[in-house]
């Protein structure tokens, strides 16, 4: 990646620019049996849908929080990117009575009623499918963000030094959040071209990192295991032949 890039943001434009067709997040459900596997274009074009819709339909600003009440999931990458893209605060697993908007999973919703701003829920089903009946007083991502422009430019510059990411009650400016996930993906060896599969959940820095931000940021890919545990040593063994796997974080 760029020597320049400051921002996850930045590191998404850098994967954009030298290969948006390889891999970059592949997502398994072991519960469920679901498969998804998303390019750098095809994830950066997710990106940019819901930053455009954070920041025009939400009318999200640089500094606002946003309390991410969702699982180790493709779509919660994509919302940690939109996040980054904007210059909101992502606040995972964080107090939605404290946000100024909110994002939940299905079995979050009355959790995420705390808060008085803005809220969207994602249903989190197979192919990023939409709610039967989307959930009172919340818009359903699924229905809402198809719609939205394929290019993104923030209304005001995203300020590298200004905090990015809450989780596990520590704050990180996207400088810092670079910083430490190149730290991370140094310590777990990996380099460009790297496949990383990992089963730790979105909840900590170190299930962030190696999920999404440490591959990132070295121009590498992460297969996303939820419920990793159901799977099985056979099972395991045979993705990480299959899925060429290169490194490992469980």
């Amino acid at each position: 990646m760029n020597a320049t890039d400051r921002t996850p943001a930045d590191l998404l434009r850098s994967a954009l620019a030298t290969d948006p067709a390889r891999p970059l997040v592949t997502f398994y459900d072991d519960a469920t049996g679901e498969r998804v596997e998303l390019s750098v274009a095809t994830f950066a074009n997710w990106v940019a849908k819901t930053a455009n819709l954070l920041q025009g339909d939400l009318a999200a600003e640089p500094g606002d929080r946003l309390a991410l009440l969702l699982p180790a999931h493709w779509q919660s990458a994509v919302w940690l990117l939109a996040c980054s893209s904007v210059g909101v605060i992502a606040d995972v697993q964080g107090d939605p009575a404290a946000a100024d908007l909110v994002v939940s999973g299905p079995d979050t919703l009355e959790a995420a009623r705390a808060c008085r701003g803005e809220r969207v829920a994602l249903a989190l089903r197979p192919l990023g499918g939409r709610f039967p009946q989307a959930p009172e007083g919340f818009a359903d991502y699924a229905v809402e963000v198809p719609s939205q422009g394929d290019r993104f430019t923030p209304f005001a510059p995203v300020d590298p030094d200004a905090p990015a990411l809450a989780v596990g009650g520590a704050e990180l400016t996207a400088a810092q959040l670079l910083a430490r996930a190149r730290e991370d993906a140094a310590a777990l060896g990996l380099t460009a071209g790297s496949r990383l599969l990992t089963g730790r959940t979105y909840d900590t820095w170190e299930g962030l990192s190696a999920g999404l931000f440490a591959p990132l940021a070295t121009g590498g890919s992460v297969v996303l295991c939820r419920h990793l545990g159901q799977l099985g040593e056979d099972g395991l063994a045979k993705r990480v032949e299959s899925e060429r796997v290169t490194n490992t974080a469980v």
